[in-house]
């Protein structure tokens, strides 16, 4: 089920976050993901849309809209490739008109995933933070 986040998800949501970043992004070094937790807790949730996918009482999933950014988008490792990702596009996509996003360009799961979802790449650029190259995917 896909509802709205409240504050009581934040544990569950970094968690998510956290674990599928540093299995998704196995080339951006560990340490770099553990020195944003605070960030995603301060700053970019707070500031976000967020909606949670849970299953049995716990959040698996979530994605976060900032704008007609898709600023987030998470499953947990152990529950990818089921479709939990499709019902949080296909969710997000009914909330916007739009939807545009960047993603690492090493990230070729996630990249084929998008390309499954309709989003084409409309830019590249280098993600200053980590220095690694990020496409700009859109749905227009």
């Amino acid at each position: 089920m896909i509802r709205e986040y409240n504050e009581a998800d934040i544990d569950s949501v970094l968690k998510v976050w956290l674990t599928a970043s540093v299995e998704s992004h196995d080339f951006v070094e560990p340490r770099f993901w553990h020195d944003k937790l605070d960030d995603m807790r301060n700053v970019y949730l707070p500031n976000s849309e967020v909606y949670v996918y849970e299953h049995a009482g716990r959040v698996i999933g979530f994605y976060a809209l900032t704008d007609d950014q898709l600023a987030a988008l998470f499953v947990e490792p152990q529950a990818q490739g089921v479709g939990i990702g499709m019902r949080l596009i296909m969710d997000a996509r009914k909330k916007r008109d739009s939807l545009s996003f960047s993603v690492y360009k090493d990230n070729c799961r996630a990249i084929g995933f998008y390309h499954r979802c309709g989003f084409t790449v409309v830019d590249e650029s280098t993600d200053p933070h980590t220095g690694h190259l990020q496409l700009t995917m859109s749905s227009h």
